[in-house]
C-alpha cells in the first residue's frame, strides 16, 4: 500500500466525517422517535436463551429467510453474511488512508483473509445481480412499487465488490500503480456514499433488524397488556411503545406479510407492510409524543378491521416485525374510545354481554343440549373437562363435533365432564379490541373453572385453546387446555388403521392451531388411522386463512372475493373426497362457501367425525 499524501488524508478525514455525519443525521430520526415513544409496560428481557437462540437463527444464520424463499433466501444471506466478512476488511481500507496498516496482505491472518473475503466480494456481486433482475425484471406485485433507491443501493453493492476483487494483488491492479491508486479511492467513495444512504432506505434494518430480531416479544402474537385505567391501546401517537416504534423503523419493504395476507388477496384496502410503513410516516410526521390520532391520514380504519388476524404476515416476516399486536392495538384504540362504528361489531358485543355467547343464543339451549346427550358435568373425578364453546355448545355443526370427540373418548375409555356453566372464551372480543368485554368474559369463566377444581382441558377449537391458554394470563389465569387432534394423537395407535384404498382427505391447517401453536402433525396423524391424507398447494405454515378469525366471521366481509370461498376453491381443486377440519369456525366458514362451487363440493368433516365414523366401519 502506497503511504498516503498529507492531502489525500485531509481528503479522506473530511469525506470520512462528512458521511459520519449525514449517516447519524438520517439515523438520529428513527432512534429518537424510537427512544421518546412510551416504554413497554409488559418487556421483560427474560432468560437471555432464547432470545440469543432466535438471534442466532434469524440474524447471524438468515435460517428464516432462507426457509420461508429459499433462492432469492440465499442470494440475501450471501450478501448478509458478505458484509460481515467485510467489516474488517472496511476498517481496514480506512485505516491504510491514514497510513495504518491493521492486516497485512502478505503474511499471518491477513495473507488469508484476503482471499476469504474475495470469494465473500464474487458471491456478494452474483447475488446483489440475482436480487436486482428479481426486483427490476420480474417485479413480484409484492415487493411494491419499483424504487430507484433500491437500485442505486444494488448498484453501489456491485461495485464496491468490483473495485474490491479489483485491489487484490494476486488477482486484480498491480499494487502501488497508478490505476490500483484509483481503484482505491473508488472503493472509497462507494463505501463513504453508502454509509449515509442506509438510514435513508429501507436499508436502514441493516442496523437495526439485528436489535429488532433480539427484542421482540417473545410468543407469537403477543398482545401486550393495557397499563392502567388510562390505557386504552393504540390511540394517539403518545400510545406506540418503543418496540412498536422499533419495528416500524425496521420494515424492509420485502412484501413477504402482503404475499401471505389473505384479506390483501382477495381484494380488501389491508396490507399489513401499508401498516408498518403507515405508523413510520405517522412518527416521522407527527412523532411518539402526538395527540394526534393515529388512525387517520397514515393508517386506514378500514384495514385494520379486515384482518383475520390468521399470523402469515408475523410469521413471515424476516426482520422481527409483529404485526398483530399493532393491528390489534389499533383496534383497541377505537373500540375502547368509542371511535369505531360498525352494525356488525355492536351485535356481536350485545349479544355477548346478553347471552354469553357470540352466536346470540340463549343459554338454557346449551343446557339443553347437554341433557338432550347426557353428557357428564365435571365433577373433579374424570380426567378432563370438555370444554364446549360457542360453536360446540349453540351450532349445528359444532354440536356435531363435540358429539364425534365424546364418542372417540368413549372408545378410548378416557373419561371427561362439561362445565356446568360457560361463556364464550372472550376470543372475538380480544381480537377486535373490545377489552372491557374480554375481561368480563374471561373472570366469569375463570371463576367457574376454579370453582370446578379443574385440572386439565381439552376444546375442539383452536381459538378457544389459545386464548384460554395464553390470554386469560392478563387476568391471572393459567391453565392446562389442549386441542383435542393432541389428544387423540397421543392415542393413535388405540383407533383403528385405515384400510387400503380409503378416502383421500385433504387436510386444511387453522391458523390458530398450526401458526399460532405450531401443531401441525398432531391432526394429520390422527387423519392417516383413518384415510389417505393430502395437503393443499398452500399447508402448514403457509396455510390460508379460512376467513373467520379476527371477530371477521362476525363481521360484513364486503369488498373483493370473500377469503372462506377462495380457500375452499382451492381445497375442492385437489379431487380430495373429504375436507378435513380442526377448528370448528373453519368448518362453518367453508360450508357457507362450497355452496358457491359450480360442481358438487367435497363432504366436510372434523377430525373428531372422521375417526369416530372409523370406529363404527
Amino acid at each position: 500500500m502506497v503511504q498516503p499524501s498529507w492531502l489525500e488524508v485531509l481528503i479522506l478525514l473530511l469525506l470520512l466525517g462528512t458521511s459520519l455525519a449525514l449517516f447519524w443525521l438520517r439515523l438520529r430520526k428513527a432512534v429518537g422517535a424510537t427512544l421518546d415513544a412510551r416504554k413497554d409496560p409488559d418487556f421483560q428481557l427474560g432468560t437471555l436463551g432464547p432470545r440469543l437462540r432466535g438471534f442466532a437463527w434469524e440474524v447471524l444464520l438468515q435460517g428464516k429467510v432462507i426457509r420461508e424463499r429459499p433462492l432469492p433466501g440465499v442470494a440475501h444471506a450471501l450478501v448478509f453474511w458478505g458484509f460481515c466478512a467485510f467489516a474488517l476488511i472496511s476498517i481496514n481500507h480506512l485505516a491504510e488512508g491514514f497510513g495504518l496498516h491493521l492486516l497485512s496482505r502478505e503474511e499471518g491472518f491477513g495473507l488469508v483473509y484476503f482471499d476469504f473475503v474475495g470469494v465473500f466480494a464474487l458471491a456478494v456481486a452474483v447475488s446483489i445481480t440475482g436480487l436486482a433482475i428479481r426486483r427490476f425484471v420480474a417485479r413480484p406485485e409484492w415487493l411494491g412499487k419499483v424504487s430507484a433507491e433500491s437500485g442505486v443501493i444494488a448498484f453501489l453493492i456491485f461495485f464496491l465488490m468490483a473495485t474490491y476483487l479489483a485491489g487484490l494483488p494476486d488477482y486484480g491492479l498491480a499494487e502501488g500503480s497508478p490505476a490500483a491508486r484509483v481503484n482505491w479511492w473508488l472503493h472509497t467513495l462507494t463505501l463513504l456514499a453508502f454509509l449515509p444512504l442506509i438510514p435513508h432506505t429501507k436499508h436502514l434494518h441493516l442496523a437495526l433488524s439485528p436489535l429488532t430480531v433480539f427484542l421482540k416479544r417473545p410468543r407469537f402474537s403477543q398482545i401486550p397488556p393495557l397499563a392502567g385505567d388510562e390505557d386504552f391501546g393504540l390511540d394517539t401517537g403518545k400510545d406506540v411503545t418503543r418496540i412498536e416504534a422499533l419495528q416500524a423503523y425496521t420494515c424492509v419493504e420485502c412484501g413477504r406479510c402482503t404475499e401471505h395476507c389473505p384479506a390483501y388477496n382477495t381484494g380488501k384496502v389491508l396490507n399489513p407492510k401499508e401498516i408498518i410503513l403507515g405508523l413510520r410516516a405517522y412518527l416521522n410526521a407527527e412523532g411518539p409524543r402526538s395527540e394526534a390520532p393515529l388512525l387517520g391520514a397514515h393508517l386506514s380504519s378500514e384495514a385494520v378491521f379486515q384482518c383475520t388476524t390468521c399470523g402469515g404476515c408475523e410469521y413471515q416476516c424476516p426482520v422481527g416485525i409483529q404485526h398483530l399486536p399493532v393491528i390489534i392495538g389499533l383496534r383497541r384504540g377505537a373500540v375502547n374510545t368509542g371511535k369505531w362504528e360498525d352494525d356488525y361489531g355492536t351485535k356481536l358485543f350485545l349479544n355477548l354481554e346478553r347471552n354469553g355467547n357470540s352466536l346470540g343464543f340463549a343459554s338454557s339451549e346449551r343446557q339443553k343440549f347437554i341433557e338432550k346427550h347426557a353428557l357428564p358435568y365435571y365433577d373433579g373425578s374424570q380426567e378432563y373437562c370438555l370444554w364446549l364453546g360457542c360453536m360446540g355448545a349453540y351450532d349445528p355443526q359444532g354440536r356435531e363435533i363435540v358429539l364425534a370427540l365424546v364418542e372417540v373418548l368413549r372408545y378410548l375409555g378416557i373419561s371427561f365432564g362439561v362445565l356446568r356453566r360457560e361463556k364464550c372464551n372472550g376470543d372475538p372480543t380480544r381480537r377486535l379490541g373490545n377489552d372491557y368485554l374480554f375481561s368480563q368474559m374471561a373472570e366469569f369463566n375463570i371463576e367457574q373453572i376454579r370453582g370446578s377444581q379443574v385440572r386439565k382441558m381439552v376444546s375442539i377449537c383452536p381459538h378457544c385453546v389459545r386464548t384460554i391458554s395464553e390470554d386469560w394470563k392478563e387476568c391471572g389465569a393459567s391453565f392446562q387446555i389442549e386441542h383435542h387432534s393432541e389428544l387423540l394423537a397421543r392415542y393413535r395407535d388405540k383407533l383403528p388403521a385405515a384400510p387400503a384404498g380409503g378416502e383421500r382427505v385433504v387436510f386444511h391447517d387453522p391458523c390458530y392451531l398450526g401458526r399460532y401453536r405450531n401443531i401441525y402433525d398432531p391432526p394429520r396423524e390422527v387423519l392417516a388411522r383413518a384415510a389417505e391424507v393430502v395437503n393443499p398447494p398452500r399447508a402448514r405454515e403457509r396455510s390460508f386463512c379460512c376467513g373467520a378469525g379476527g371477530g371477521q366471521m362476525f363481521l360484513g366481509e364486503e369488498k373483493g372475493k370473500r377469503v372462506n370461498v377462495a380457500r375452499a376453491e382451492e381445497l375442492a381443486a385437489t379431487g380430495a373426497a373429504v375436507v378435513g377440519t380442526a377448528c370448528p369456525f373453519c368448518q362453518t366458514m367453508f360450508r357457507d362457501a362450497f355452496g358457491t362451487l359450480p360442481s358438487p363440493p367435497p363432504k366436510l368433516l372434523d377430525i373428531a367425525q372422521i375417526t369416530a365414523a372409523s370406529l363404527r366401519s
